[in-house]
């Protein structure tokens, strides 16, 4: 099951890591918690609006970029997910004549 916490919390830590920053500098920039801007990037914790806005700001992204970012790793993970239609093939009943 594709659960949108962890996906986002996918998202916040990539972006944090690649600006090779660490948790306490951003929970204190956002002023969230250590603690629980790391439940949020295991995916633990939902965020809520206000906080999501506060970390996107400490790490200097638009929030749309962080969900857009969230909406394709959604997005590939029920690509992979869905299931495959499988061909189905009819049995033909012989026609019998009657004589």
């Amino acid at each position: 099951m594709i659960l949108l916490r962890r996906e986002l919390g996918d998202v916040l830590r990539d972006q944090r890591q690649d600006q090779g920053r660490t948790l306490r500098e951003v929970s204190a920039a956002a002023k969230v918690s250590l603690g629980y801007l790391s439940e949020i990037e295991r995916g633990e914790k939902e965020a809520s609006s206000e906080l999501l806005s506060s970390v996107c700001s400490a790490l200097g992204i638009p929030l749309s970029t962080a969900l857009s970012q969230v909406s394709q790793r959604v997005a590939a993970a029920e690509a992979v997910s869905a299931p495959v239609p499988l061909p189905v093939h009819t049995a033909r009943t012989p026609v019998v004549s009657a004589a």
